[in-house]
């Protein structure tokens, strides 16, 4: 018999724990709605198209940018951040179907993989992730003039 109300009182605790974990008690409850929020509303292609080509040709008209490696690192993850924006709007664009972006998702990929080394390598011919960065952002502004959506 004392095995058996041993079983029950751990059965009880459990069950204590439990609901007390799933109620909510003692959390955050800012937290735990802030996960039901809905999802961000891509903005218009039209608009995202705009900022991107802009950022696109901005990307070396400062000094910030040298032939030294990590000097380019922050412009480098903002393209990038920015041709995800666009990605997100492109997704969003219902006059065209997924096949025409084609051309255009390789080009935002390759500027993701140019990101992978983690930092900014500089201009050497042989380690450069620059191009693969700033050289497909200006190829994806050329891609998105010659494609226009109407």
């Amino acid at each position: 018999m004392g095995r058996y109300r041993w079983g029950t009182a751990t059965v009880g605790a459990l069950l204590t724990v439990t609901m007390a974990a799933t109620s909510g008690c003692g959390g955050d409850t800012k937290a735990s709605t802030a996960d039901n929020k809905p999802a961000a509303v891509a903005p218009s292609f039209s608009k995202a198209a705009a900022a991107f080509q802009d950022e696109a040709a901005n990307a070396y008209l400062d000094d910030e940018c040298t032939e030294e490696a990590g000097t380019c690192w922050d412009k480098m993850k903002h393209i990038v951040a920015s041709a995800r924006v666009l990605r997100k709007a492109m997704n969003g664009e219902k006059s065209v179907g997924p096949e025409f972006w084609t051309d255009a998702y390789a080009l935002i990929d390759k500027m993701e993989k140019g990101l992978e080394p983690g930092e900014d390598l500089g201009v050497n011919e042989m380690t450069s992730n620059r191009p693969a960065v700033f050289g497909s952002a200006h190829d994806l502004a050329d891609w998105l003039d010659e494609h226009p959506i109407k």
